[in-house]
């Protein structure tokens, strides 16, 4: 039922919307993948990274048709992601899959209580 092909375009479309908006959609398809169908937590991975590329580029064109997006500024950034991308990409081939879960868990409870205790803060 849950891998019919209705589902999995709802799951997709409201993942993709989420993704749209900024919100996370890739963190909650590996939720979905890996606690709904119980898919590998490596092929969980790497079937989000294959969904964010469509997903990126498609906001990023309509972004920058809004002209809400500037490359040039940001370049300095895309370059340090990528390297830490490859880096880590790296190092998670050393780490075991426990200590991997731990590290995710981790930084997925420090930006859930960011978002809650985020103020703010009012110019001088």
């Amino acid at each position: 039922m849950l891998e019919s092909l209705p589902v999995m375009l709802i799951v997709g479309t409201a993942l993709g919307f989420l993704s749209g908006l900024g919100i996370g959609g890739g963190s909650l398809l590996i939720l979905w993948l890996t606690v709904v169908l119980q898919t590998d937590p490596q092929i969980s991975r790497s079937i989000n990274l294959l969904f964010f590329i469509p997903s990126a580029i498609v906001v990023c064109i309509l972004r920058m048709k809004q002209q809400k997006l500037e490359l040039r500024p940001l370049l300095p950034a895309m370059v340090a992601g990528c390297c830490a991308a490859a880096l880590f990409s790296w190092i998670s081939t050393i780490l075991t899959v426990e200590i991997m879960k731990k590290i995710f868990g981790f930084v997925l409870l420090a930006a859930g209580l960011r978002e809650v205790l985020y103020r703010e803060r009012k110019a001088r």
